[in-house]
C-alpha cells in the first residue's frame, strides 16, 4: 500500500473551512507551538505585543497606560485551566472595556457546545503541551480564520483590563477576548459595537435582527423556534443621548447589550404568560419587575415549574414577560447557521451559496436605482428552480439575501462603512435572456 502524507492530504483542503482555516498573519499554531516546546520557552506574540498599542487609543488615560502590566495566568493564579466543569455564561465577568456587545454574544455562545467547540479548539490547555500560546477561530466574511495568541494578560492596579475569571482559575474568557481584540486591531477597537457582529463571527450564521417596536406579528413564534433550534441571541436597551450605561430603577441598564438564554410559557392562574431569561454581562444587575428572582408571580405557577425556572442568585441572569421585554428592550438579535427557524414548517429545507464581488469607480460603481449607470453594477442571478425547491412545503419560496461590506482598516473602529445596497427583482427567463443581450450590447458599445 502507498504511503500517504497526511500534511499534503491537509493542505490540499480549500482554506477557510473550520477544518482547515485561514491563518491570521500567517501565525501556524502548531509550528509555533513546537518551537516554543521545542526550545524551551514560553511564546510572546510580536505581532499583538504587550504593549501600549495592543491595548489602543483613547480606552485609558496615558499616565494608566505606563502602568499596566502584563501577567501570564500562571502568574496570576496557582492553578490556571481554560475551562473548569465545562463553560458556562457565568463564567463571565465584564472588565475595564467596554465591550458588553461582544460578552452579550458569548455568553450566548456558551449554550451551543458545538459551535464553542469550533471557536475554543480542544487542542490546548495550562497541563497539555503548554508553551504560552493558544489559539481561537472566528469567521469573518465566508472563511474561518485561526487567531494565534500568547496569555500575557493586561492588568491594572491589580484589576483586569480585560474580562475577569468570575471562578478565579478559569481563563477561556480573557484569551478568548484577547483573541478578538487582536483580529479587531485592539482592545480599544472593542469598546463599543452591535451584538450581531460577534454572533456572526463566532457562527458564520445568518443573523436577524427585529425592531421591538414594531415586531412581526407572529414575533413570540418566531423567537421560540429560534430558541428550539439553538439559535444565538442577544438583545438590546435604549441609548442614552450621552452614550453611556445608566441603570435605571427597574434594575435594567441603559444602552447596554444582553444575552437571551431561555423562553417558556407559564400557567399564572387561568392564563399563559410568555416569560423570556435575560443574562447581563456585568453578573449583576437584574430586573426587579414583575417575574424577577423576587417577584411575587412565582408564587402562583405550578411548584414544580417554580423550583426549575425560579432561581434567586445575584448571578445577572433573570425572567420577565414578553410584553415587558417589548416594552423594555429596542431590538432582538437572532443569528443561526440557517434561517430555518422563519418558517412554521420544520420540513423546510434551505441551500447556501457565497460570492464575492466590489465597487470599482468608473468600472463596477454603478450608483443608485435612478443614475443612467445603475446597470453597471455587479449583477448576480438566483435560479430557483423545482429542483431546488420543496414543493410540498408552503414556503418553499423563500430565500435571504444577506449583504456584508469587508473591512479596509485593519483596525475595527477605523473602518468607514461605504453606503451600499442591494437591489432585487423578480426576472422570467426570457426576460433575463433579453436583459443580459442588452447589458452585453451596452458594454460593447461603450
Amino acid at each position: 500500500m502507498a504511503s500517504v502524507d497526511i500534511q499534503d492530504m491537509y493542505s490540499e483542503k480549500p482554506q477557510g473551512l473550520i477544518s482547515n482555516p485561514v491563518k491570521f498573519n500567517s501565525q501556524d499554531f502548531h509550528e509555533l507551538r513546537e518551537f516554543c516546546l521545542h526550545n524551551n520557552f514560553r511564546f510572546e506574540d510580536g505581532l499583538f505585543p504587550p504593549s501600549e498599542e495592543s491595548i489602543g487609543e483613547g480606552l485609558l488615560k496615558s499616565c494608566d497606560l505606563k502602568r499596566v502590566e502584563w501577567i501570564r495566568p500562571r502568574k496570576l493564579h496557582r492553578d490556571p485551566h481554560i475551562i473548569v466543569d465545562g463553560a458556562s455564561r457565568f463564567d463571565i465577568f465584564q472588565g475595564i472595556v467596554g465591550n458588553c456587545w461582544f460578552l452579550a454574544a458569548l455568553g450566548s455562545l456558551t449554550r451551543q457546545k458545538d459551535i464553542f467547540s469550533q471557536v475554543l479548539p480542544t487542542d490546548q490547555g495550562y497541563n497539555y503541551k503548554y508553551a504560552g500560546i493558544f489559539h481561537f477561530r472566528f469567521w469573518q466574511f465566508g472563511k474561518w480564520v485561526d487567531v494565534v495568541i500568547d496569555d500575557k494578560l493586561p492588568i491594572l492596579d491589580n484589576n483586569y483590563l480585560s474580562v475577569a475569571p468570575a471562578n478565579g482559575n478559569e481563563f477561556w474568557p480573557a484569551l478568548l477576548e484577547k483573541a478578538y481584540a487582536k483580529l479587531c486591531g485592539s482592545y480599544a477597537d472593542m469598546d463599543s459595537g452591535c451584538v450581531s457582529e460577534a454572533l456572526m463571527d463566532f457562527t458564520g450564521g445568518i443573523h436577524f435582527n427585529f425592531t421591538l417596536c414594531d415586531p412581526p406579528p407572529d414575533m413570540w413564534n418566531i423567537f421560540r423556534r429560534a430558541y428550539k433550534k439553538n439559535s444565538l441571541m442577544a438583545c438590546g436597551t435604549p441609548r442614552t443621548p450621552a452614550g453611556k450605561n445608566k441603570v435605571l430603577p427597574n434594575g435594567l441598564v441603559l444602552g447596554h447589550a444582553y444575552a437571551v438564554t431561555g423562553c417558556v410559557e407559564v400557567l399564572y392562574g387561568d392564563r399563559v404568560v410568555r416569560l423570556i431569561r435575560l443574562w447581563n454581562p456585568w453578573g449583576k444587575n437584574e430586573w426587579n419587575g414583575p417575574w424577577s428572582d423576587v417577584s411575587e408571580e412565582w408564587n402562583f405557577i405550578n411548584q414544580e415549574q417554580r423550583n426549575i425556572l425560579c432561581k434567586n442568585f445575584e448571578d445577572g441572569e433573570f425572567w420577565m414577560s414578553f410584553e415587558d421585554f417589548k416594552g423594555q428592550f429596542t431590538h432582538i438579535d437572532i443569528c443561526n447557521l440557517y434561517p430555518d427557524f422563519l418558517d412554521s414548517d420544520s420540513n423546510s429545507r434551505w441551500a447556501l451559496t457565497l460570492s464575492e464581488g466590489e465597487w470599482i469607480k468608473g468600472e463596477s460603481a454603478g450608483g443608485s436605482i435612478e443614475e443612467d449607470t445603475f446597470w453597471r453594477n455587479p449583477h448576480r442571478l438566483i435560479n430557483l428552480t423545482s429542483e431546488t425547491l420543496d414543493t410540498h412545503s408552503s414556503t418553499s419560496y423563500n430565500f435571504v439575501v444577506y449583504l456584508m461590506q469587508k473591512p479596509s482598516s485593519k483596525h475595527r473602529c477605523q473602518n468607514s462603512h461605504v453606503p451600499i445596497g442591494v437591489s432585487i427583482y423578480k426576472v422570467g427567463i426570457l426576460k433575463f435572456v433579453h436583459l443580459l443581450l442588452l447589458y452585453l450590447s451596452v458594454c460593447i458599445k461603450s
